[in-house]
């Protein structure tokens, strides 16, 4: 999900380079809405321990 959020920042940003501002304004709220989805399952994961050393080294 993070590499599609940054594919479309790419594309606001190219977009933005080339004059058109309505690809580049869609483009970049698609990117930001991507890495707030990112953001909230990285908290949630953190959150309910699926983020650790057990997951890598097994259980203690």
């Amino acid at each position: 999900m993070l590499r599609w959020a940054l594919f479309f920042f790419l594309v606001a940003l190219v977009a933005s380079l080339f004059g058109f501002g309505g690809l580049a304004a869609f483009s970049a709220d698609i990117g930001k809405t991507l890495l707030g989805f990112f953001l909230i399952l990285v908290l949630l994961a953190i959150a309910l321990g699926g983020w650790g050393t057990h997951r890598f080294f097994g259980s203690h």
